[in-house]
């Protein structure tokens, strides 16, 4: 196989590349990525110069330079984890995250469907919109409606239907999976998890949206990349499959197991004026992949999360150097006189 992948620098798009490359090492990997705030060329840089993967710089909403690069390497399988993923910056940008995520899966379909390539989009819960806080039983599943509330998860939701209606309209081999939140290595920190471990560390304070109540579903990355791997194996052309960690949690939780097992004060904790729109809760059923596929997580949220503070007590050199991009937004909900 000799597989492209989109935003192969990010985070999920990090782990996955490591992932395949230690598992598959006769594939052929080529990253494209255009390397913006969360795309680091850090994060597979050594396999690069190891030679176990290519690199190649890219935006892509650049139809002729992906198609270079596809007709170049030969490659008959595209994973699409390039996005624009933050809630908060869509807020404040979203033009970004149509043009991104709408215009540049748009851009892909149209190479897939030129060369009848295999292809993978990688999507989220959040299109589902959000579930009720008072009926814990109640879970996302591939039939629920979509019904965004965010401007990511409607520019997400967005290239969900392209990709659906590319199948149905050219029979391209496409498949499409929803998780829930990832965490664990590699991950930009200003995403909660390593925005709570980074500062804590510091002994900074911490900004917590609301009562903290709000309600996700946690998958720990590697068991993220491994459903994908179970997808592209095994998925059905044409089906789309949700992954999630059986790690939903309330983010207050969230926060204080992490400083417990810093073994950091409580006092850091912050509640600040709540994120404009800000759905209470998401949780997945993943019963068709773990029937399809034989799916399940590996990894229980605890266990994750120790390893996970464990890998950025021990890469602070890695995070260090993103920290003052990562305190933007949390330092301006620290400013805000809005809290709670």
């Amino acid at each position: 196989m000799t597989i492209l992948v989109t935003g192969g620098a990010g985070f999920i798009g990090t782990n996955f590349v490591r992932y395949w490359a230690s598992r598959y090492p006769d594939d052929n990997i080529i990253v494209y990525d255009k390397l913006t705030y969360a795309g680091n060329f850090e994060n597979i840089g050594d396999l690069v110069e190891a030679g176990k993967i290519q690199f190649v710089k890219g935006d892509i909403c650049n139809k002729e330079l992906l198609d270079f690069v596809v007709v170049k390497y030969k490659v008959d399988t595209i994973v699409h984890f390039a996005a624009e993923s933050h809630v908060d910056r869509s807020i404040d940008s979203p033009g970004e995250f149509i043009q991104t995520n709408i215009v540049g899966t748009w851009t892909i379909l149209e190479i897939v469907r030129k060369y009848d390539l295999r292809f993978h989009h990688i999507s989220t819960d959040e299109v589902f919109g959000e579930l009720p806080i008072d009926n814990l039983d109640i879970k996302f599943k591939e039939s629920t409606p979509y019904d965004p509330r965010s401007p990511y998860s409607a520019s997400k939701a967005s290239s969900d239907h392209l990709v659906r209606s590319y199948v149905n309209t050219y029979s391209i081999k496409a498949t499409i999976s929803n998780c829930s939140n990832n965490y664990g290595p590699y991950c930009f920190p200003e995403k909660l998890i390593p925005l709570v471990i980074t500062r804590a560390i510091y002994n900074e304070k911490i900004p917590v949206y609301g009562d903290g109540k709000q309600r996700r579903d946690w998958i720990y990355v590697e068991d993220h990349v491994r459903g994908i791997d179970l997808i592209l194996r095994h998925g059905k052309i044409g089906e789309t499959y949700l992954l999630g960690g059986d790690g939903e949690r309330e983010n207050i939780w969230i926060v204080n197991k992490i400083l417990d097992i810093l073994s950091k004060p409580k006092d850091l904790i912050v509640h600040v004026g709540d994120r404009k729109g800000h759905d209470k809760r998401y949780s997945i059923d993943y019963s068709k992949a773990k029937v399809e596929l034989g799916f399940e997580p590996s990894r229980d949220i605890e266990d994750g999360l120790k390893q996970t503070v464990n890998w950025y007590i021990e890469n602070r050199e890695w995070w260090e150097k993103l920290k003052e991009k990562a305190d933007i937004i949390a330092n301006k909900y620290l400013n805000t006189t809005d809290k709670n």
